[in-house]
């Protein structure tokens, strides 16, 4: 993409910028379908003036909007340099992630085209990626460390980036297994009031486990990889006294184990193997009175070497644009309320 430089007019003190989009990039790529890109871009800016004629858009404005607007396009254009299409979601995350930069209320020097663009597993014609900064600090850190806890609200991508990098390290064979657990604690239930044989009553609170296996691996080949143990989908009550070597290994919704539960787990570690847990500390559906073993191991193991935090926020939600909007409500209605995040008043020991 070329572009003439910015031009101000000293009249109003504006700015002026013509960004030309190449021949191999059909505009309706750049603008998307419908115009529907460029009115996010509008709607982020609202007082520039963008045109769009021929491959040439112009924007007029506030020289500092005008120079955010110089770089959304051009971060765009990176991203479809790689043949990876662009959504109005991903201008939206460009802008906000531009936006922050810009205010110095960024804290690393990584581009939108760098987050949007990082891929992690392809399979069955899609391909797995980062879509927030969060998200590519939270996959990073998966790399380089041994244990890593991902800890954020419903829709941050945890267990499902978790997932992926399970499978990518198995297909590369920097691992000869993956193991999946699950405390058995769900909102207002417990397993013996629950119908049907022990497994049936288990299965449910591992299927979202095996959901995402199914987003990830051949259908097929799901049942003779756990037939061979090299994929094992357990509650946690099963890895007592186990050693875990050579393996990746997820505990999701850490937030409902107890701290014992959660010191059995991590003692579980082997060599060669990688540890991730993902929770939601505001969605605790332990009985009253135990306390969560993934807000506790937070303030025993923050600091301790090859053990990595990540920490995602309403900021980083990838459902419905809504749940970011309900996670930030609860949030301050729990805050007015004086309660932690498990709803108890006055319990922030949990």
């Amino acid at each position: 993409m070329t572009q003439t430089p910015t031009a101000h007019t000293s009249a109003q003190d504006q700015a002026r910028a013509r960004i030309s989009v190449p021949a191999q990039h059909p505009m309706v790529t750049v603008l998307g379908s419908g115009d529907s890109l460029l009115r996010v871009i509008e709607k982020a800016f609202p007082a520039a003036d963008i045109h769009v004629r021929g491959n040439e858009i112009s924007a007029v404005g506030d020289p500092a909007e005008v120079a955010l607007i110089q770089r959304v396009f051009d971060e765009m254009m990176l991203v479809l340099r790689t043949g990876q299409p662009m959504t109005e979601d991903a201008v939206e995350r460009s802008i906000a992630m531009l936006k922050a930069s810009e205010s110095g209320t960024s804290d690393g020097p990584e581009t939108p085209a760098e987050v949007l663009t990082q891929n992690i597993l392809s399979s069955r014609g899609r391909t797995i990626r980062p879509k927030t900064l969060n998200q590519k600090r939270y996959v990073d850190a998966i790399d380089k460390h041994t244990i890593v806890f991902g800890i954020g609200p419903a829709g941050t991508g945890k267990t499902y980036l978790a997932m992926a990098k399970a499978v990518q390290a198995l297909q590369s064979k920097q691992v000869n297994r993956i193991i999946l657990t699950r405390p058995a604690v769900e909102a207002g239930e417990r397993l013996g009031f629950l119908p049907g044989t022990l497994y049936e009553k288990i299965d449910p609170y591992l299927r979202p486990l095996y959901d995402a296996l199914h987003d990830m691996l051949d259908p097929d080949s799901i049942p003779r990889l756990m037939a061979a143990g090299t994929i094992e989908v357990a509650p946690l009550a099963y890895m007592r006294g186990r050693t875990l070597n050579d393996a990746f290994i997820i505990l999701d919704e850490a937030q409902n184990t107890s701290p014992e539960q959660m010191k059995m787990f991590l003692t579980r570690l082997g060599f060669d193997s990688k540890i991730v847990i993902t929770g939601d500390v505001t969605q605790v559906d332990l009985p009253g009175g135990t306390k969560s073993g993934l807000r506790q191991v937070q303030d025993i193991l923050e600091g301790v070497e090859d053990v990595h935090f990540s920490r995602l926020s309403s900021q980083d939600v990838v459902r419905h644009k809504l749940v970011g909007r309900i996670v930030d409500a609860y949030e301050k209605y729990d805050n007015g309320q004086g309660t932690d995040s498990s709803g108890a008043k006055g319990s922030k020991g949990k």
